[in-house]
């Protein structure tokens, strides 16, 4: 692979997808099977193992997952101005090792020592693979948004084989003739650090490709300058880790950090603002209205890890067209399974409309995820016709509810991703994708809270009318979604506006 390629060379690729996309592809995959492997197994693990209440759970699941998210923001910003994404993305990754390594050594006295490893390594990784995917393409490629859906793609092979498989491994339904009982979670988290491993290698051997993309902007500093600044992020970066270990384990330390890191966020983009044109500067206030209607679908959407793997635990049978399957695996692999299914189709449906001048702005699309998010929230709820005298019910028909939801899904999360690097200007572009998975933080904190007061309404509640309680309160979220959705859509003339060229 060329070391020489010029940027211009990589963004006038030929076909569909430039071949970097792939080598992009295959060590995200890796690097979700870890991180989605991780995520499913958190609630299963915290009320089995260190036999925390569900609502208790449910808070400090949405807790940890925001500050995963969260930490994007901060680790967007030293990719910005020290790291560049390569380096941002090295070392991520090694972080992420350590603290699955720490967890499969001694998950439950190591527990929140491990997290908080993974916490700061994912800050670095996720949101500076995604903004170099958006460096392959250029500002006026309408290929970008097939391109980040087959990227999506990848994300969730990742996540299906990983969400699936960690917490089948952890419950004892999969593999159970070499993992031995009382080591089920420690093989579970040591799934998570070999295949970051393999992630961290692919991108170790490919990167060569990438020719100019992702590396330092402190080249033009001289070298032992430019090593202060980077063994001080080194440094500072693990001295940090305690910190959020104590953060992390007290969920009421996340509420003060949620209150803050927002409001600064959007400070600090109000001061990079000033050296912006009027025309960026619309740009990026559409950016951050998508944002701020990105938090209420994933505070949904994200119910996934907290209260919908209690459902799925307690109230799904393990049966579906007659293969007995884990509920809460199922709960945690299906939309995975359904974006690996449909990702790429509903990408070439897009250049298809394109074409054609019919293709659905942004805006629109972004509308259209809340009404599948609607319809896949009510499905939840309409599971408890189906129910059995003991609370079962069907596993099927769930299944079909996350089909619904994956199709809303595609309409916003890749997408998102593909508009926060097409809004935003050159210099601002780590951070602004850092925000956008700080919008998840927020989703994912929100999240929590929304699965806590489920928890609590069905608490001492029997199976049966634990089932009612959840499937009630799915049915509230299906509406509010639906509202969300409606709202999205009448202004998207509006947004549309502050877009500019931007489609």
């Amino acid at each position: 692979m060329s070391q020489n390629l010029t940027i211009d060379q990589i963004q006038s690729f030929k076909g569909k997808y430039p071949k970097q996309l792939w080598y992009l592809f295959f060590s995200e995959m890796w690097e979700r099977f870890s991180f989605y492997g991780m995520r499913g197994m958190l609630y299963v693990f915290m009320t089995s193992q260190l036999l925390m209440k569900d609502t208790d759970a449910n808070l400090q699941y949405g807790a940890t997952q925001a500050w995963v998210y969260a930490f994007t923001f901060i680790g967007g910003l030293f990719a910005d101005k020290i790291f560049g994404f390569r380096k941002s993305l090295f070392w991520g990754g090694l972080l992420m090792i350590v603290g699955s390594v720490i967890l499969a050594i001694h998950p439950k006295e190591f527990f929140f020592i491990g997290v908080s490893f993974t916490i700061v390594g994912t800050g670095f990784f996720k949101p500076n693979i995604s903004s170099m995917v958006g460096k392959l393409y250029r500002d006026d490629d309408n290929r970008r948004d097939a391109g980040f859906s087959l990227f999506y793609a990848g994300v969730n092979l990742g996540a299906l084989i990983g969400g699936y498989i960690c917490i089948a491994v952890a419950n004892g339904n999969l593999w159970t003739s070499f993992v031995p009982e009382n080591l089920r979670w420690n093989y579970a988290f040591g799934f998570a650090s070999i295949v970051m491993v393999i992630s961290l290698l692919t991108f170790i051997q490919t990167q060569k490709s990438m020719g100019d993309i992702g590396l330092s902007p402190l080249l033009h500093l001289e070298t032992a300058k430019r090593k202060i600044f980077e063994i001080s992020t080194y440094i500072g970066s693990i001295l940090i880790i305690p910190i959020i270990m104590i953060m992390v384990s007290n969920t009421v330390y996340t509420d003060y950090f949620m209150y803050l890191i927002g409001p600064a966020s959007i400070i600090y983009l109000v001061y990079e603002m000033r050296g912006f044109t009027s025309s960026q500067n619309k740009k990026l206030i559409a950016a951050v209205i998508f944002m701020l209607f990105s938090v209420v679908f994933w505070a949904f959407f994200e119910q996934s890890g907290g209260s919908l793997s209690a459902f799925a635990v307690s109230n799904l049978n393990n049966t579906i067209l007659g293969v007995q399957l884990d509920p809460n695996g199922v709960n945690n692999a299906a939309n995975s399974l359904f974006v690996i299914a449909f990702a790429a189709l509903i990408g070439l449906v897009w250049l298809w409309m394109h074409k054609r001048k019919i293709e659905p702005n942004t805006v629109v699309k972004f509308g259209l995820a809340f009404l599948f998010l609607a319809g896949g929230f009510y499905v939840f709820y309409y599971t408890k016709f189906f129910a059995d005298a003991f609370g079962k019910t069907s596993l099927g028909l769930f299944s079909f509810g996350w089909f619904v939801i994956t199709f809303g899904e595609l309409c916003l999360s890749p997408i998102g991703m593909s508009a926060m690097t097409k809004l935003s200007p050159q210099k601002t572009q780590a951070v602004i994708m850092g925000m956008w998975f700080l919008a998840s933080a927020y989703g994912q904190y929100f999240a929590g809270i929304l699965g806590a007061n489920i928890a609590e309404a069905s608490e001492k509640a029997s199976n049966v009318e634990k089932l009612i309680v959840y499937a009630d309160g799915y049915k509230q979220l299906a509406i509010y979604a639906l509202i969300a959705g409606i709202i999205l859509i009448l202004i998207s003339p509006l947004v549309k506006k502050l877009m500019q060229e931007v489609k």
